[in-house]
């Protein structure tokens, strides 16, 4: 597979992230220690991969923090979309986001974009655009 073309892998969603973002690193930290299966591959937003598979419609108002291409195409912004990984990832976390996912989604999206908007004074820029993975995992990431 070429490291800018997305899997084709029916079962395999692309989450999308603002790679210069100290929270977004963790997100993706975090969804990689827990996706025991597989199912998500990781870009950052902006790369190729992102501009190859999303077309210019599609890219244009979406937030510059997260965005998730789910494996039937569909694309989850905001809380919708860590409510969807957090049900894909199951066990405790299909929980918490079946509960997420009860809190009304503009409820919701206030407090995702209140933290997007702060994020970087709280947890930093990167210049790295991928998080420090171990070599094993790198096969994930598409630039």
């Amino acid at each position: 597979m070429n490291t800018h073309e997305v899997s084709t892998t029916t079962d395999t969603e692309t989450l999308f992230y603002d790679g210069h973002c100290g929270l977004c690193h963790r997100g993706v930290k975090f969804v990689i220690r827990h996706d025991r299966r597989g199912v998500f591959r990781f870009a950052p937003l902006g790369g190729p991969t992102f501009t190859g598979t999303l077309t210019e419609a599609e890219r244009s108002g979406l937030p510059d923090s997260m965005v998730l291409r789910t494996r039937d195409g569909k694309l989850l912004l905001r809380s919708g979309a860590w409510v969807h990984i957090l049900k894909r990832l199951g066990g405790g976390w299909r929980i918490l986001g079946a509960l997420l996912a009860a809190i009304p989604r503009p409820l919701r999206d206030w407090g995702y974009d209140f933290i997007a908007a702060i994020r970087f004074r709280v947890f930093g820029r990167r210049e790295e655009v991928c998080p420090l993975v171990p070599q094993e995992l790198r096969k994930r990431f598409d630039a």
